[in-house]
């Protein structure tokens, strides 16, 4: 199982993946999620992936054998599309194809595999934007309203976010919003697991301007969640009925 989470805020972005891949009780490895595509200050796209590892491995490779393609173009590259919202459509039709080859190959043994994406990035002089790719290659934004988007196993960490993100938190709050719904995930089901991997993408940049892995064993990491579990132990002794 996954779980990403990302941040669209006046800011910038803020993104945050776990790294488990579980093929089985007995067979557990880390994988990244996060895979970033950069050509500082012109563009910066990332994208992170939760489902099928063979659907969004090779969904990845396709993207990449696009980009390095004597003939790409606008309508083929994600780093050559003219706007944020041609590579969510590049993505998604990518998306969508390599599910379909796979399922195709699984029909005889009556099994599926899908895979779902998270998109962010800003180009230069647009703005910065971020989507949610469906396994059938359609899409939704980030918007004002919802300023963030999750994949994977995303019903533990999402009450946090609800509660204190909106477009006007600054890039430091973010940080430690997602940290902290990732480890209310980390508490709640073991199919997520570290390492985790972080990264920012300050507005107008159009380049990653912190990226950082947390390691298991992190001490940050650990004092943020004890002082977060001694905080709701405090708030909860302290409301009456």
């Amino acid at each position: 199982m996954t779980y990403c989470v990302g941040l669209l805020l006046k800011a910038g972005m803020v993104l945050l993946s776990d790294t488990r891949t579980n093929a089985g009780l007995d067979n557990i490895a880390t994988y990244r999620k996060m895979f970033t595509f950069e050509e500082p200050g012109e563009r910066v796209i990332t994208i992170m992936t939760a489902g099928s590892l063979s659907v969004s491995q090779t969904t990845l490779s396709r993207l990449r054998d696009a980009i390095r393609a004597t003939d790409s173009d606008g309508e083929t590259s994600i780093m050559k599309a003219p706007t944020m919202l041609k590579v969510a459509e590049i993505v998604g039709n990518m998306l969508a194809s390599v599910r379909m080859d796979v399922e195709e190959k699984l029909h005889s043994m009556r099994q599926s595999a899908s895979a779902s994406m998270i998109v962010a990035g800003q180009r230069r002089g647009g703005n910065p934007r971020m989507f949610l790719i469906y396994p059938e290659g359609n899409f939704i934004e980030a918007t004002d309203d919802t300023p963030f988007l999750q994949i994977g196993e995303h019903k533990y960490g999402k009450p946090i976010l609800d509660r204190v993100v909106n477009m006007e938190t600054s890039l430091e709050d973010a940080q430690k919003a997602v940290l902290l719904s990732m480890d209310s995930t980390l508490r709640s089901n073991l199919s997520v697991g570290m390492p985790l991997d972080l990264q920012v993408i300050a507005r107008d940049a159009c380049e990653v301007t912190m990226s950082r892995r947390i390691e298991a064993g992190d001490a940050d990491f650990r004092a943020m969640s004890e002082a977060w579990s001694v905080a709701l132990r405090d708030g909860f002794q302290q409301i009456s009925l």
